[in-house]
């Protein structure tokens, strides 16, 4: 595989970052809470708490997307045949892209619940964000084809 350095970079440090923010979160209080707009919620009321576990988990996994790119982009060594980082970087692309379009409620460009601080910040932050890294992840892994 060919390195590209460039925008496997990009990707990667998109997501370092959003893991270093997770463990933030974990670690920090009220920074998770519904009035953070890290949660969706309704009537001011977040749909669900996550709990410092579950939002560690989350990093933990950002960290294993970004290693996934780094791998799949030659910047560093894994031990697993090439064809398979690529394949395993589409299906990370696909499943941000899932995100980034939503689950039509409460999360992802056409959702049906607005108006709260979650849903504006997933309108213009969250979901682009989703779409521009799918598009990374599935540029890097396009380049990295064997």
């Amino acid at each position: 595989m060919a390195p590209d350095t460039p925008l496997a970079g990009i990707v990667c440090a998109a997501f370092l970052v959003l893991a270093g923010w997770h463990v933030y979160m974990a670690v920090t209080p009220r920074v998770g809470s519904s009035e953070s707009g890290a949660v969706p919620s309704v009537g001011g009321k977040a749909l669900f708490v996550p709990s410092r576990q579950a939002t560690l988990a989350v990093a933990v996994v950002l960290l294993l997307f970004a290693g996934l790119v780094a791998a799949t982009a030659g910047l560093v060594p894994l031990a697993l045949p090439p064809v398979l980082l690529v394949w395993m970087s589409y299906a990370l692309a696909l499943g941000l892209l899932a995100r980034a379009i939503g689950e039509f409620k409460y999360v992802g460009f056409f959702k049906r619940v607005r108006g709260s601080r979650f849903a504006t910040l997933d309108t213009f932050v969250y979901s682009p964000l989703c779409l521009l890294l799918a598009a990374g992840v599935a540029i890097v892994a396009a380049r990295n084809t064997a």
